[in-house]
């Protein structure tokens, strides 16, 4: 786990003080070690002192912090035969050696195999690759690895957040399109898809046969993200799917750790305490105040890089659980995120499916699937990451997700008045063991069954603003020292 940054100077002028300054910016992702390389050099460092003075004399160069979670994570970039390259996440399941070793076996020395990197490793991650003139980029086809482009007359560059683009003065970066390869140079970029989640046609519509697919996807997601641990975290609600994602961890033989943060006297917690006595797991908490979530608001925003009300209600609970991760020495999370727009989990579904029918909802779930990176994945990660905790998310499995898209909506939503929804997620979870109060309970959102939305708006009232407009405000704040 780290921090990617990969620069193209259009003016054919060095690139390697601009991929400093784009390292620098992301220090928070990884401390244990920096490097940047060209197509035919590298250094590497333990502080960006040391590193400051490099001087590649090259257009094209790529860096990498690194976080080092496991033994065989290997410090960053690295070279071969007439380039450079990076890899920030995992291949799944674990094959015994470092993720990059195993994209340079693929790519047999020769950056025009870069495609095979997306279309035939099962993970989530991104890369880059430095030639002569030219950067290589790319992002596996979920998008649960953060990755942001931006250019403007001088240089292309590409870096694991937003920060770092507008530290080099890209003001307006787009977040990176999964599965997707991209070639930077004096041009631009170029992009080409490669693996990327398509609308299949809908071919499920026998509950038996969805609920056996789905469990059987399911429990291989969570044990080949597991293969490699021997303890985990589970971001944790008592619901179905955190629930059934800590039942299958420790079937697999990982007894997590359940995580629950939020705000004191919420009855959510009582639920999520009963449901970790019955899976016999440990339960810890982080209870917080409203003076705690003013006070971690503003780095909040500053990790999230968007004052979006929503975002940042998830985001500040969120933050708290891999907060609490890292003080108990996880340096790996489980979490649900993914399921909800695979299964129909959001009640705003019914209204789509009341209006529009199941065909109607079946292109709202595909739509809400497939951005899923922009709402919900980058977000999680850029949290994590600051606490130096490796986010893994079962639910957003390309094999899960690409079967899940071909169950019919029907198997998902029952009826337009369903306040359950999810029964095809929910009848897989009572298949593969899951006690039945766990698997049936309605869904609560996490920014209400914590209690973080109430109290935001309640200190966006008491500056006489609206939420929105408190939090831009905040951000305004933060957004102007990017840009010093």
């Amino acid at each position: 786990m780290g921090a990617v940054a990969a620069v193209v100077r259009k003016d054919n002028r060095d690139a390697t003080k601009t991929v400093f300054h784009m390292l620098r910016e992301l220090q928070h992702r990884g401390r244990d070690a920096h490097g940047i390389a060209s197509y035919n050099q590298v250094f590497h460092a333990k502080n960006f002192r040391k590193l400051e003075t490099v001087k590649l004399d090259a257009p094209a160069a790529v860096g990498y912090n690194l976080s080092k979670i496991f033994p065989q994570d290997k410090k960053q970039p690295q070279l071969t035969e007439g380039f450079a390259l990076t890899f920030d996440g995992r291949i799944y399941p674990f094959q015994g050696k470092a993720e990059i070793a195993i994209a340079k076996e693929l790519l047999q020395s020769n950056p025009k195999q870069a495609r095979r990197l997306i279309s035939e490793l099962d993970g989530d991650f991104v890369f880059t690759i430095a030639t002569e003139t030219e950067i290589v980029a790319g992002r596996s086809a979920v998008g649960v690895c953060p990755l942001y482009y931006g250019e403007n007359h001088q240089l292309a560059a590409v870096a694991s957040e937003k920060k770092a683009l507008w530290r080099i003065g890209l003001k307006n970066p787009y977040s990176f399109p999964p599965g997707s390869l991209a070639v930077l140079n004096a041009e631009g970029f170029h992009f080409r898809k490669v693996k990327t989640l398509s609308r299949p046609t809908i071919r499920e519509t026998r509950m038996e046969q969805a609920v056996e697919h789905t469990s059987r996807l399911l429990m291989e997601s969570v044990k080949k993200r597991l293969r490699d641990v021997k303890s985990a975290a589970v971001a944790f609600s008592g619901g179905v799917d955190s629930s059934l994602l800590a039942f299958l961890a420790k079937k697999c033989g990982v007894n997590p750790t359940l995580i629950w943060a939020g705000l004191r006297n919420q009855i959510e917690l009582k639920h999520a305490e009963e449901a970790a006595d019955a899976l016999g797991l440990r339960l810890e908490t982080k209870i917080c105040s409203e003076k705690d979530v003013l006070a971690v608001l503003p780095r909040v925003l500053w990790l999230i890089e968007e004052p979006d009300p929503v975002k940042t209600c998830i985001a500040v609970p969120f933050y708290w659980a891999a907060e609490k991760a890292s003080e108990l020495g996880f340096n790996v999370m489980l979490a649900g995120q993914g399921s909800d727009e695979l299964f129909g989990g959001y009640k705003r579904y019914l209204n789509t499916y009341s209006t529009l029918g199941s065909e109607g909802l079946e292109a709202q779930l595909f739509h809400d699937v497939s951005t899923a990176y922009q709402t919900n994945y980058e977000r999680d990660n850029k949290i994590c990451a600051f606490h130096g905790v490796e986010l893994r998310l079962p639910f957003a499995d390309y094999s899960l997700s690409t079967y899940a898209l071909t169950i019919a909506a029907e198997l998902k939503i029952a009826s337009k008045q369903d306040a359950v929804r999810k029964h095809v997620l929910r009848q897989a979870a009572l298949k593969l063991g899951l006690p039945r109060f766990m698997a049936e309970k309605p869904k609560k959102a996490i920014q209400y069954a914590t209690g973080v939305a109430k109290t935001l708006k309640k200190l966006a009232r008491n500056n006489g603003l609206p939420l929105k407009t408190f939090l831009e405000k905040l951000w305004m704040e933060q957004r102007a020292g990017f840009e010093a």
